[in-house]
């Protein structure tokens, strides 16, 4: 039995129709870039180390998983971002937030003990469990444990996007884009990023809910409370 023939798509044939070829790809590479701009200038003199971080409150994690129950290489850089600021005195409390939509999945609780094994008391920590996208725990750090003003840690690639959205959200965000390894892992996430930005634009006109948001808690102002 032949198989038909597959039809090569045609190429316009005028100088014209080239050329409106040629402007309509153009304007979509124009069009998927324009998130990723608008991250870049609104996240702009927001960023820096966690020498230059302000004295704040509060620093959100953001998960970025687990390896056999531990955390990942990428999430354990954020995590001794968080115990610098702590040991330096620039923060009082962490807000750990992740993944834990399954029992065998645990990103807070993993967490939480990797910075107590690095000299973050327990007191000063606090689990959100319901962290499963950037947007969901911004929103969640607002509307659920009250934060106001934070310093995200991130990896270098995703920390633009975090406080852009946790801006979005009502936070006063500085941002710690913690720097890794440029393996195949960095390159897969800075791509990822400009997917990812489109996403976010959205969130920030949209604002959707997050995919849990459940009543208030405690956690931060209790933490807060035990640093004095």
């Amino acid at each position: 039995m032949r198989l038909p023939k597959m039809r090569r798509p045609r190429l316009p044939r005028t100088r014209a129709g080239r050329r409106g070829l040629v402007q309509a790809v153009m304007a979509g590479c124009v069009l998927a870039l324009l998130p990723s701009t608008w991250l870049y200038l609104s996240t702009e003199g927001r960023l820096g180390t966690t020498a230059d971080a302000p004295r704040t409150d509060v620093a959100v994690v953001f998960g970025a998983g687990l390896w056999d129950g531990e955390p990942s290489p990428y999430l354990a850089h954020r995590l001794d971002a968080a115990a610098t600021l702590y040991r330096d005195g620039r923060i009082k409390a962490v807000l750990v937030t992740g993944d834990n939509s399954r029992e065998d999945y645990d990103e807070p609780d993993a967490m939480r003990a990797y910075l107590t094994r690095h000299g973050v008391p327990d007191t000063r920590i606090v689990s959100d469990y319901a962290g499963f996208d950037t947007w969901d725990s911004c929103v969640r750090a607002r509307k659920i444990f009250g934060v106001d003003r934070a310093v995200l840690i991130s990896q270098d690639f995703h920390i633009r996007r975090a406080v852009a959205l946790c801006e979005a959200a009502g936070i006063s965000s500085y941002g710690v884009g913690v720097s890794a390894k440029h393996d195949v892992t960095w390159y897969y996430g800075g791509t990822r990023e400009i997917l990812a930005a489109s996403k976010a634009a959205l969130d920030v006109v949209f604002r959707p809910d997050p995919r849990f948001l459940g009543p208030k808690e405690p956690g931060v102002t209790n933490a807060l409370a035990s640093a004095h």
